[in-house]
């Protein structure tokens, strides 16, 4: 009996290794199907959206099971400047997915729920998390204590309100007008708190060493966070017939989303160049790390935020990006998961270990 329990003991122990960051498997799952479903790739949509929703009950339970088995280590990683942000990836996960469901299922109900969970989640992280780096006695100095992982606040910020200018558009008024106006206080406050935590990356990357372990996967949020701003700009830019004060800031509207996504089309040059760096000129290992699902996510939020600002903003001649952006999205989730299955059949894979 004790020979047949030890098996299960050894899978319930292997959560306290969990990263708070693996809802970005969600996110990066959820982006991809809705990237499929705007390219009228039905079957996959469907497939991923059927996937991403058994993934996020799965990652919900193994979250809420740490927390029980593990209460301290748990807190300590919800106060932790390194392991703390990653928490966000439960607020985008939530959105991402309920934007899923919202254009693939048809169900406003579904994903109204979804966006009152993303916004519950927000308020709670946000308000703890920052809360507790400010009246920490001890804190790293700022080339430990700074990762991309920190843009995952802005793009948990800026998830809810893509969510919540989707959502705008079945309500009633006056109950649209209120919507739009909490998606753009939501939009414009990603918007700074980008500003606020890039110019620590930007001074972090000039002035400090930097090794190849360094250089994590969350780094490419330095894109995603401005792609996803850029998807939220353009839901707004066509929400303006609906809200009359969206309507007199629509140049303002305009110019901010051509902004966002002109920033994170610099990273992109950027960051390949620093992953060639990593990987060929250090030769730092390539193996499966749950925080490779924040590399995938960036990918294809661009490919979906180019087109929809395209759509919005009258550009065709951006329309062969988005497709681009979408092939190498798949096929980065697809290297990637088969990681995944390679470290689940293979326990002794060091699929969690990295705490970054």
């Amino acid at each position: 009996m004790r020979l047949a329990i030890q098996p299960l003991v050894g899978r319930l122990d292997a959560v306290k290794q969990l990263s708070p960051a693996y809802f970005a498997l969600v996110m990066a799952t959820g982006i991809v199907s809705i990237g499929a479903w705007d390219f009228e790739l039905g079957a996959l949509a469907i497939g991923l959206l059927v996937f991403n929703i058994a993934a996020y009950v799965a990652i919900a339970a193994l979250t809420v099971l740490r927390a029980i088995r593990y209460p301290r280590l748990f807190v300590s990683d919800l106060t932790s400047h390194r392991q703390a942000p990653g928490f966000f990836t439960t607020v985008a996960g939530s959105c991402i997915l309920g934007v899923q469901i919202l254009l693939i299922a048809k169900s406003p109900a579904a994903a109204t729920v979804f966006l009152a969970l993303g916004v519950v989640l927000w308020i709670a992280l946000t308000y703890t998390v920052f809360a507790a780096f400010t009246v920490r006695r001890e804190k790293p100095p700022l080339d430990q204590g700074l990762t991309g992982a920190w843009l995952i606040a802005v793009v948990a910020t800026q998830s809810v309100a893509v969510l919540a200018a989707l959502i705008a558009r079945d309500w009633p008024q006056p109950l649209r007008l209120e919507l739009n106006f909490f998606a753009l206080s939501m939009w414009l406050w990603g918007g700074m708190f980008y500003i606020w935590i890039i110019s620590l990356i930007f001074y972090r990357y000039s002035f400090f060493a930097f090794s190849p372990g360094d250089l994590s996967p969350p780094y490419w949020i330095n894109m995603g966070a401005m792609a996803i701003s850029t998807l939220a700009g353009a839901r707004l830019v066509e929400n303006t017939p609906d809200a009359p004060f969206l309507s007199s800031l629509l140049p303002f509207l305009k110019g901010f989303t051509v902004f966002y996504w002109a920033t994170g089309t610099w990273w992109i040059p950027m960051l390949l160049v620093l992953g060639v760096w990593r990987h060929v000129v250090r030769r730092f290992p390539l193996r499966y790390d749950p925080l490779y699902w924040g590399a995938v996510f960036p990918l294809g939020m661009y490919g979906v935020a180019t087109r929809e600002m395209a759509r919005a903003l009258d550009l065709p001649f951006l329309d062969p990006l988005p497709r681009a952006m979408f092939a190498a999205a798949l096929l980065a989730w697809t290297v990637v998961f088969v990681g995944l299955l390679r470290a689940l059949r293979n326990p002794a894979t060091p699929a969690n270990e990295t705490r970054s």
